[in-house]
């Protein structure tokens, strides 16, 4: 990799930690929403031993590690490529000797290691702490996971990237950049698990995207996907990731062309 696109990441995680007060008191946040999300799983469990393909036990690990998933492969990269494209900065990265959207991702990674390290890990551990969490004891499970993690990063990245570079196209894409927030947070699995959605709908889901990104690397954390279904879950995550990069190309070489430098 080139050493200038290595320097991006060293640098993004610089200025992530120069904020690192308020990912501390980001941990505390996630904490009260994973316990919330807890005690609502709990009371509609009740006494029943499995509800939609999980048990307590592994809905509450789901919960947990989802959450701290999102901590990692969270960024705000779409509205960073917005704003450049309004303020007509964009324009000078054209003349930059640097592909601009690797560029991009090269921050959001410095930042995803900056939450991984700082965030994510500890964040695990008081959350394991406080509820009856359980971890595979499988190190194949953790480095799968792991992989998995990546990717979800990586397809995470591409959609906030699309949407991003829609500001090309509109005036105004401020009702786009929230309403995918609340699309990838609710059909990734994050709020609810799609195998609790309808089945229309949970079939609807697995011909798009965002299962990739939380839905299927818990599932395997948790241990309700195992053996070949393993294999197959990552592939379904590496076609996202590439079957991505269509659009993307395709919407970024329009874009060029497209360019309207807002205000003066």
């Amino acid at each position: 990799m080139n050493s200038a696109y290595l320097d991006i990441i060293r640098i993004r995680f610089l200025m992530m930690l120069a904020y690192r007060v308020n990912y501390y008191s980001g941990i505390i946040i996630y904490a009260i929403n994973i316990g919330a999300y807890y005690f609502l799983w709990d009371a509609i469990y009740g006494v029943q031993k499995e509800l939609g393909g999980f048990t307590l036990a592994q809905m509450t690990t789901y919960v947990a590690v989802s959450w701290m998933a999102r901590a990692f492969y969270f960024n705000n990269l779409d509205r960073e490529i917005a704003n450049e494209i309004r303020d007509g900065s964009v324009a000078i990265q054209f003349i930059r000797p640097y592909n601009y959207l690797f560029v991009k991702l090269m921050q959001g990674f410095g930042e995803g290691i900056f939450r991984l390290l700082l965030f994510m890990v500890p964040g695990l551990v008081i959350v394991c702490l406080i509820f009856p969490v359980k971890l595979p004891t499988d190190p194949s499970v953790w480095l799968l996971y792991f992989v998995m993690l990546i990717f979800s990063f990586l397809i995470n990245t591409q959609i906030n990237m699309l949407v991003g570079l829609f500001a090309f196209f509109v005036e105004n894409n401020e009702g786009m950049l929230r309403m995918k927030r609340v699309l990838v947070d609710l059909f990734s699995g994050v709020v609810v698990p799609i195998s609790f959605f309808p089945g229309w709908l949970a079939v609807t889901m697995k011909w798009l995207p965002f299962q990739a990104i939380t839905y299927l690397p818990s599932s395997v954390f948790t241990g309700r996907t195992t053996g070949q279904d393993v294999w197959i879950v990552l592939g379904v995550q590496l076609l996202w990731f590439l079957l991505l990069i269509i659009p993307i190309t395709w919407v970024w070489r329009q874009a060029r062309s497209r360019l309207f430098v807002q205000g003066g």
